[in-house]
Formats: C-alpha cells, sequence, structure tokens
C-alpha cells in the first residue's frame, strides 16, 4: 500500500503536480496550468527577479536618469511578454488579455529595482 503510494506522489510530481513544481513548471515549455493564480505568481516572482538582477546591474554602471528607467520598463515587460506568449504559449484571454499579464507585478518591481538601483549606485559610486 505504502509503495503504490509513493509511486503516485512520484507520478504527480513528474505530471507537474504535488509540493515544489511550480519552478519546475515554470521552466518548461509545455507545462499546463490549471491554476491560473499560480501562473500569476510565477510572472509576479519572474518580475522580481528581473528587478534585483537589473538594479544591481545598474547600479554597478553609472548608469542614470531616465534612460535607466525606461530601458528597465522595456526590458521588464518584454522579458514577461516572450516568456508567456511564446515561451508557454498560454491563453492571455484566460488571464484578462495581454495588458494583464504585462502589468502583472509590475509597480512592485518597478520599486525593488529603484530600491536596489539606489543602494548599489550610492555604495558604489558615491564619493
Amino acid at each position: 500500500m505504502s509503495g503504490a503510494r509513493r509511486r503516485e506522489e512520484q507520478q504527480a510530481v513528474a505530471n507537474g503536480g504535488g509540493r515544489g513544481s511550480v519552478w519546475g513548471k515554470a521552466l518548461r515549455s509545455d507545462a499546463a496550468w490549471h491554476d491560473k493564480d499560480e501562473f500569476l505568481d510565477v510572472i509576479y516572482w519572474f518580475r522580481q527577479i528581473i528587478a534585483v538582477v537589473l538594479g544591481v546591474v545598474w547600479g554597478v554602471l553609472p548608469l542614470k536618469g531616465f534612460v535607466g528607467i525606461a530601458v528597465f520598463c522595456l526590458i521588464n515587460a518584454g522579458v514577461l511578454y516572450l516568456y508567456f506568449s511564446s515561451f508557454q504559449q498560454i491563453d492571455e484571454e484566460e488571464y484578462g488579455g495581454t495588458w494583464e499579464l504585462t502589468k502583472e507585478g509590475f509597480m512592485t518591481s518597478f520599486a525593488l529595482f529603484l530600491v536596489v538601483w539606489i543602494i548599489f549606485y550610492t555604495a558604489i559610486h558615491y564619493d
């Protein structure tokens, strides 16, 4: 009985169910997203990762002003758009349209980007 149960759990994890499989599904292009909130969470957290990475890069490079902000917005929106439209190939209308997915978590990632950018720029380039 316990062997059969263990096989069922392993099969559920392999098929995208079970604990810890969200990031596995996020990195596979053939993943089926049955829970809409789960996919929106992946979009949200990908944005936060992009914000931290770009904030560090912008802070290390002496990048300033509107150009840095505009390039962040283009990269952030562009990468996530390519992710959900080309890589995951989901039906955007199930999630409220392309605009809803494009703006999911954008403002929080923008705030995080600004904080990281300012901290790194100030720490490295401030006299």
